[in-house]
């Protein structure tokens, strides 16, 4: 009969826990509480864990008082007896940094520090062999942490480095919460920093599961945390992968997981976004449609798809190549990391917020050279188009999931011209008129700011390109920086010359704010025009560089046949500027932005597939 080795849990004070010797294996993901955000504002993982902790502290009486319980960990043993933490990283370096702190606070002070208290921070082993080893509690093994947690433990505080990997940042910034916290609670008074210690090691509990092997605490880990609770997909996306692989393809497991989160981190992006969007272009998803939230379960159910049981390295690496992808196409780079004009132009219209495009970019990342700058121009185009007419996010992210079926399959440049006739074309088609409509009555709140000098820059661009070639115009870029200004050909607050040249309506703000009343200046240039009448703006306007703004009042006189003469022929300038000629410019706006965005050959709904309806 096989005798299987036992599952131990205990029940552990934090005094009992660190009686033992734990080490974080390579392969585990980095410290994270306390990371600091793009405002700088640090984490609040490490107060919050504090404060919980305080709460109970002070319900205490001479007599007695309340436990508090922390959590879960799950940790096997190695040939030496030290205990891997397999679950449960962040509370217990938390916890070890906390005892950590409570000494330096204490020698601070000048007070003593209890041996008890130096002995759960580091003490000796003695090995089967007889060889005595003087070890930190806890030993952070994975690359990023870089020995820093000795640093710690050796009583180095704040001189501890605070540079280097994220994870040495984020130690650092949990360190000093727990010196702040410390400060802030009991400041000078020895005894009460003193009683909080005994509080926090005698009373502060967490259960310890110990399992015979690494593959049975994966598995506990998993269970503990099933549905994502207290970890997100990504967490256990990384755990069933290790579970699932080979003992000895821990080490090139680990590599290929962090160069994917690096990847991403580096260009600021989320990895759980990018997981969802991984799946919504490479696999086949019932609706189109996936919550963050629903993601490890449809990974659990997927292996059929995604092979992720079979071979984890393998998707392991494919991840991550992707990742590599998505983080150049979020720093608006293609997959060899050169600048994508089409990429460029899209964040400058959607923003930073909208990457539900990155889900067709990662779909078509097979695509290499002119097919992929096709893409994303024509990404470009599609979302332009939705955006401005107001289509709901859901129903746009729908249609882009649905699209990345075909656009997997697409090989050849006849595939490529298929694709964007069904889909790019089809939705063009699906909300032609909307799109028309909106832009015959829009006006600047209904638009970010950014949104509307994109319009206008795209219409500047359009004509400079007709009539000088793309040579040194087919970046966006110049048209969108600083000096150069969204003009208000009517100005908000015109002189009064320049609303008694105008007459009726001068002052009425859906007429300056129309699309048809704006164009892009210099600053230069804007300064000397200001406020004044269109009859004195009418000198300034000729010394732009953009030939649409040059030719606002009448074309340039330059040829006969030119291509700057045939460009200057679609142009629409107006000798005088009031109500009625606001409303015909903004009319010759909605028809020039279906050669702009492409719309002029599609015509609303005849060519639709249903497939993406």
């Amino acid at each position: 009969m096989t005798a299987f080795k036992t599952i131990d849990s205990e029940d552990l004070s934090i005094a009992k826990v660190f009686q033992s010797f734990y080490k974080v294996p390579d392969y585990q993901r980095e410290y994270v509480w306390g990371e600091k955000d793009a405002q700088g504002e640090r984490g609040d993982e490490v107060e919050q864990f504090l404060q919980d902790i305080f709460g109970e502290f002070e319900q205490a009486t001479k007599d007695d008082a309340p436990e508090y319980f922390i959590g879960t960990i799950v940790v096997c043993a190695d040939k030496d007896g030290v205990l891997d933490l397999i679950d449960g990283q962040q509370r217990t370096t938390t916890s070890f940094l906390t005892l950590c702190a409570l000494r330096d606070a204490l020698a601070a002070l000048g007070a003593e520090t209890p041996a008890t208290l130096s002995d759960q921070i580091l003490s000796s082993s003695t090995d089967w062999q007889g060889d005595t080893v003087n070890r930190m509690r806890l030993d952070l093994q994975y690359e990023d942490a870089q020995g820093v947690m000795a640093e710690y433990g050796e009583g180095k505080g704040y001189d501890a480095r605070k540079d280097g990997t994220r994870s040495i940042r984020n130690l650092a910034n949990a360190y000093a919460a727990i010196r702040e916290f410390l400060k802030d609670k009991f400041g000078d008074d020895v005894q009460a920093v003193r009683r909080f210690h005994g509080y926090f090691t005698n009373k502060v509990k967490l259960i310890r599961i110990q399992t015979p092997d690494v593959s049975r605490a994966l598995k506990i880990f998993e269970t503990i945390n099933d549905r994502g609770v207290g970890l997100d997909a990504m967490d256990l996306l990384k755990n069933l992968l290790f579970m699932n692989a080979k003992a000895d393809q821990f080490r090139k497991l680990k590599d290929e997981w962090k160069a994917l989160t690096q990847a991403l981190y580096g260009a600021g992006e989320k990895p759980l976004r990018f997981l969802r969007y991984y799946i919504l272009a490479n696999f086949n998803v019932r609706d189109a449609k996936i919550r963050e939230e629903d993601i490890y379960n449809w990974l659990v159910k997927a292996n059929d798809q995604t092979n992720h049981i079979g071979d984890p390295l393998g998707f392991a690496v494919r991840l991550k190549e992707a990742a590599l992808d998505y983080a150049n196409f979020a720093t608006l780079k293609n997959q060899q990391g050169h600048l994508e004009s089409g990429l460029a132009n899209t964040r400058a219209l959607g923003g930073s917020a909208i990457k539900q495009h990155h889900i067709l970019l990662l779909a078509g990342r097979h695509l290499t050279g002119e097919r992929f700058t096709r893409l994303c121009n024509a990404i470009e185009e599609v979302m332009c188009v939705w955006l401005i007419a107001g289509v709901l996010t859901k129903d746009y992210e729908r249609a882009i999931a649905q699209g990345t079926k075909a656009l997997r399959e697409v090989k050849t440049d006849a595939d490529l011209d298929a694709f964007i006739t069904s889909f790019v074309d089809g939705q063009k088609s699906l909300y032609h008129e909307r799109f028309r409509q909106a832009l015959l009555t829009l006006k600047s709140w209904n638009v970010r700011q950014f949104r509307l000098k994109y319009l206008l820059a795209k219409f500047t661009q359009y004509f400079d390109i007709q009539a000088y070639g793309a040579a040194g115009k087919d970046q966006l870029g110049p048209y969108l920086v600083s000096k150069v200004e969204v003009e208000h050909i009517l100005a908000r607050g015109a002189d009064e010359a320049a609303q008694a040249e105008f007459g009726d309506g001068a002052k009425d703000i859906n007429l300056t704010e129309s699309l048809g009343n704006f164009v892009l200046l210099e600053k230069a240039v804007n300064i000397v025009a200001s406020n004044a009448a269109y009859s004195v703006k009418a000198a300034q306007y000729p010394n732009s560089q953009f030939l649409l703004t040059r030719c606002q009042t009448e074309l340039m006189q330059v040829g006969v046949n030119d291509q700057i003469t045939r460009a200057m022929k679609r142009l629409d300038p107006s000798p005088t500027w009031t109500a009625e000629t606001i409303r015909q410019r903004q009319e010759w706006y909605a028809d020039v932005a279906l050669d702009v965005w492409g719309l002029r050959h599609v015509k609303p709904h005849d060519i639709f597939d249903e497939m993406f309806g």
